[in-house]
């Protein structure tokens, strides 16, 4: 629960933002800060922000001011539509703001809209909007009396137009999405030329070919040698008995196949 002097803004633009390491202004001690720019339109902020500012002021004339209230008090709030301390206007992104700047000598939590810590320190910069968390309190130094404020807490909202130049998170990558970035999506990777495995031929001198049988050893028909050939038998001529009698008058003798002369 927040103390009297403490108040949360409602959406409000961030200025001069060093919230990842302390900075020096004007040679002073280096502090954890940024600049607020709150609409003058929210009139609940700025209740909310008045009360927190005379809480401190009555804490500083009890505990700082030795119980008197003194004539002129140093007030850390300024209007944007007017001119800054030292008498120079303020720039056009103040106009229609109240300006007020809060710091810290310590690191202060600076979360996203899910109040998860921010970790990358440039998702915060001048220009994106914001919810601040600050606390007034009285001061008593070198004869200077006035109120100061203390930054306690960032809750970024958006992002917006930087100031003082660069670009915002969602210029440079876009809006969030879960979906992989179009660009890092990962297709089925190819297989690099130079390690492709293409079905490997057979190298020439190792391919086997239907081996043809060597000339020496083709096995033809093998031929009959010519000394064993079979030659078609001639058909036996049918045999013929010669005539008894020859011509001559012989007769012809069957048991001597011989021809003679009846003695």
């Amino acid at each position: 629960m927040l103390s009297p002097n403490q108040m949360t803004t409602n959406k409000v633009r961030l200025s001069y933002v060093h919230l990842s390491e302390p900075h020096s202004n004007n040679g002073g001690d280096p502090k954890y800060s940024t600049t607020i720019l709150m609409p003058k339109s929210d009139m609940d902020a700025k209740a909310r922000l008045d009360a927190a500012y005379r809480e401190a002021v009555q804490k500083g004339v009890t505990d700082k001011w030795n119980g008197t209230m003194p004539p002129v008090v140093a007030c850390p709030i300024y209007d944007g539509d007017g001119v800054r301390p030292n008498g120079e206007p303020f720039g056009a992104e103040c106009k229609g703001c109240w300006v007020f700047t809060a710091s810290s000598s310590n690191p202060v939590p600076v979360v996203d809209v899910t109040q998860n810590p921010i970790i990358n320190s440039t998702e915060v910069y001048s220009g994106c909007y914001a919810r601040v968390c600050v606390s007034f309190f009285p001061y008593n130094s070198n004869g200077k009396r006035g109120i100061g404020c203390g930054l306690e807490a960032v809750q970024k909202l958006e992002d917006g137009d930087p100031l003082g130049g660069g670009v915002s998170v969602a210029d440079a990558f876009g809006a969030f999405s879960q979906a992989a970035p179009q660009q890092y999506a990962q297709p089925a990777a190819p297989i690099p030329q130079q390690y492709a495995q293409p079905a490997a031929p057979v190298p020439q001198q190792y391919a086997q070919p239907a081996a043809p049988i060597p000339q020496q050893y083709a096995q033809p028909a093998a031929p009959v040698p010519q000394q064993y050939a079979q030659p078609a038998a001639p058909t036996p001529q049918a045999y013929q008995m010669p005539p008894a009698q020859h011509p001559n008058g012989a007769v012809y003798d069957p048991i001597t196949g011989t021809y003679g002369w009846d003695s």
